[in-house]
């Protein structure tokens, strides 16, 4: 039996060994080509955020635009935006200063906020194929089926479903213990490199990780496919060139 003298040793083993920072070494020629990829970055990044900024700006001051299409397209491109920002501008600072180092806390943070966004981007890419499917398959209905509120409350449940998701996974994985290597071989806080570095037992958080990013991936990306495959049957189908076009 493990007596109270023995588990305050035990945390204070711990205090003393948890770490305060990660490594990201997803990038090993960054000393010595670090301006170069910095501005290859960099423009890859403003091109992008640009391209995406133009599709949201486009959308909300044109009111002919503002249908349940180009709204989730925008919402599209604005949580591509918040995607991409949530790595890039880090990787931009390790190519300037050349510290490859990123804190504990921080490295959390990043984490969830990229799993978080980019399964709102999974959730939104499989309603965006059901909108284009209720437009082009079933036209008569449409209107009365997807409208400014029916779209704001989709994208209101692909947000909320994802961060229910992933705050659950990141509460998990917070109260894992690191204590030894933090050495992280990605050039941003991959959470399934960070798991492998904890001092813990991760077997429970690793299966629920697994099964909740498998989820995420491959629910959309089926419903998706088979969207499309209806899609394209469908229009095939038409008799007349000029239907199909149209469609």
């Amino acid at each position: 039996m493990v007596t109270d003298r023995e588990r305050e040793v035990t945390m204070e083993v711990k205090n003393e060994t948890t770490i305060q920072e990660f490594i990201l070494e997803g990038f090993p020629a960054v000393r010595h080509l670090g301006s170069l990829l910095f501005l290859v970055h960099l423009l890859a990044y403003l091109a992008s955020m640009t391209g995406n900024m133009v599709i949201i700006i486009i959308t909300w001051v044109d009111r002919r635009l503002q249908t349940p299409m180009y709204i989730l397209l925008s919402t599209f491109s604005f949580c591509e935006c918040c995607f991409i920002t949530t790595v890039i501008p880090k990787l931009l600072s390790i190519f300037l200063s050349g510290r490859q180092t990123i804190p504990f806390t921080a490295c959390l943070v990043q984490a969830f906020l990229f799993l978080f966004l980019g399964a709102v981007i999974f959730f939104l890419m499989a309603v965006m194929s059901l909108d284009r499917y209720l437009a082009i398959c079933k036209p008569l209905h449409y209107p009365s089926i997807m409208n400014l509120r029916v779209s704001f409350l989709l994208v209101f449940f692909c947000y909320t479903l994802s961060f229910i998701f992933f705050t659950c996974l990141m509460l998990k994985v917070s109260q894992l213990w690191f204590c030894g290597p933090n050495v992280i071989s990605h050039f941003f806080c991959d959470l399934g490199s960070l798991i492998h570095l904890s001092c813990s037992d991760t077997r429970s958080v690793e299966i629920y990780f697994f099964s909740l990013t498998s989820f995420v991936i491959l629910l959309p990306l089926f419903i998706t496919i088979i969207v499309y495959s209806n899609i394209i049957v469908i229009v095939m189908g038409l008799p007349s060139a000029k239907e199909r076009q149209k469609a």
